[in-house]
């Protein structure tokens, strides 16, 4: 079967699986070319209130694959597909996992920090490598990552290209989870449950906060007024009772 980014869409949450198990699940430029489309398409359909991004098999991705881009577009370069991916993966405005498991390495952790949440099955290897091939890691990458992981556990991915560990991962703070073989799957969809019945309006807010947004005050608390959801949510709790809320993005 051919490289490609599979996704389906049931109880409100959209999964997109990384597929290309030959080469650990490596992106080619089709399929970096292809993410921002999809997450366009995803982010206007109203059934969707969460995504989970995930590889195929026992691992996450193992980064570009190299051989697919030689060649790249008038244009393009490796890195600015990988970029554009990562961006458009950061930029979506419903919550996003990613549940990761084996080698997350590379433009595979790139877009696992992309990611709102990061949740990892033990075992599970992480790296970023651009100082094993002499390139410079992007700039919006890396303030990402520091933005993640703080200034030095990023320079020691950055400057090393070592792998990490999960227990490395998680107290560093590029996973949230760490689980134990065989329960990753269940845990995610429990999660990806839970955000699917949280209010929309306040992640949506709550992600350009914390992304640095600091000119939308006003924006959302008009749109707070006018969504009925802070009267539903309190109704709900007084009446003990699941919320209905309305906002969608």
């Amino acid at each position: 079967m051919e490289p490609h980014l599979e996704h389906t869409v049931a109880d409100g949450v959209a999964t997109v699986v990384i597929s290309n198990p030959a080469k650990r699940n490596a992106m080619t430029a089709d399929m970096w070319r292809a993410l921002p489309g999809l997450l366009e398409r995803l982010t206007h359909a109203p059934e969707v209130r969460a995504l989970v991004l995930t590889g195929a098999g026992s691992t996450f991705c193992a980064g570009a694959d190299i051989s697919s881009l030689h060649e790249p577009a008038p244009g393009e370069t490796p890195q600015n597909l990988a970029v554009r991916a990562e961006d458009a993966l950061a930029a979506f405005p419903k919550p996003t996992l990613a549940a990761v498991r084996g080698y997350c390495v590379g433009g595979g952790c790139q877009l696992a920090a992309a990611c709102d949440l990061r949740f990892a099955e033990e075992g599970a290897s992480f790296g970023i490598t651009p100082a094993k091939l002499g390139i410079v890691y992007p700039a919006s990458s890396t303030r990402r990552l520091v933005s993640l992981v703080g200034p030095a556990a990023a320079k020691y991915l950055l400057f090393s290209a070592e792998l990490i560990g999960t227990d490395r991962a998680l107290r560093t703070g590029l996973v949230d989870e760490v689980l134990p073989a065989g329960e990753l799957g269940k845990r995610v969809a429990e999660f990806a449950r839970i955000l699917t019945s949280r209010s929309q309006l306040t992640q949506a807010a709550a992600k350009e906060f914390a992304a640095g947004r600091t000119d939308r005050d006003a924006y959302w608390a008009e749109q707070a007024r006018g969504s009925g959801d802070p009267a539903e949510g309190v109704a709900a709790f007084l009446e003990r009772r699941q919320p209905g809320f309305n906002w969608t993005v």
